[in-house]
């Protein structure tokens, strides 16, 4: 079952026992670099106020990074990744699908959690194929409404935002310290101009024509 309305969402959350796990994706929507998703339990004797956890897309950059290590020090976190060439094999949905339950597994490992106990909620349409054990339900727009979810995307993204940088040193003709892999005018002109990486998506438009 998918959740869809706030007052839906909201309803659920008040009536479930279980632990929660928010779980998002982030760089769905680029067209170079991997995929990075995040899990985030809350830890209930945290003291952090979770309503500044919101979708890391409405957050600024220097807003995200402190809320990230916040996140981090006072709660449950974990990431996943999904490469260049999974994305390339097995198309995005499918390679962000896999990210998400990497991130999962790692923080059940880490974590020791017992999963009758837990309930995943994934941001979007879909649930996490092959995650063993876990019940799960989709949540339309769950960076909006669910707080674990919201907390998720952030690590992500903070996560994702930094190793693009890095990129950026190594390729600096790209900008990739600024679009992040987006395919901004800036990015665009750049493959026009100096080709593609083994950092870009081949199967992607504004991509695969430049091959």
């Amino acid at each position: 079952m998918t959740l869809k309305t706030n007052t839906e969402i909201k309803n659920f959350l008040k009536s479930t026992s279980s632990i929660i796990l928010g779980v998002d994706e982030v760089g769905r929507g680029c067209i170079a670099g991997p995929v990075c998703a995040g899990v985030v339990i809350f830890r209930p004797e945290s003291k952090s106020n979770l309503s500044r956890y919101v979708d890391s897309k409405t957050i600024s950059e220097a807003n995200r990074e402190i809320l990230a290590l916040e996140i981090q020090s006072e709660h449950h976190c974990a990431l996943g990744w999904s490469t260049v060439e999974e994305v390339d094999e097995l198309n995005i949905r499918q390679a962000s699908l896999l990210a998400m339950r990497r991130a999962v597994e790692t923080l059940h490992l880490n974590q020791k959690m017992i999963p009758a106990q837990c309930l995943v909620l994934v941001d979007g349409r879909d649930t996490i194929p092959n995650l063993v054990s876990f019940h799960q339900r989709s949540v339309i727009k769950g960076d909006q409404y669910v707080r674990q979810i919201s907390a998720a995307s952030i690590v992500a993204k903070v996560a994702r935002d930094k190793l693009m940088k890095e990129f950026a040193l190594k390729h600096t003709e790209y900008g990739f310290e600024n679009h992040k892999g987006y395919g901004t005018e800036q990015h665009r002109n750049a493959i026009k101009k100096y080709g593609i990486t083994s950092l870009h998506r081949k199967t992607f438009g504004g991509v695969k024509e430049y091959i």
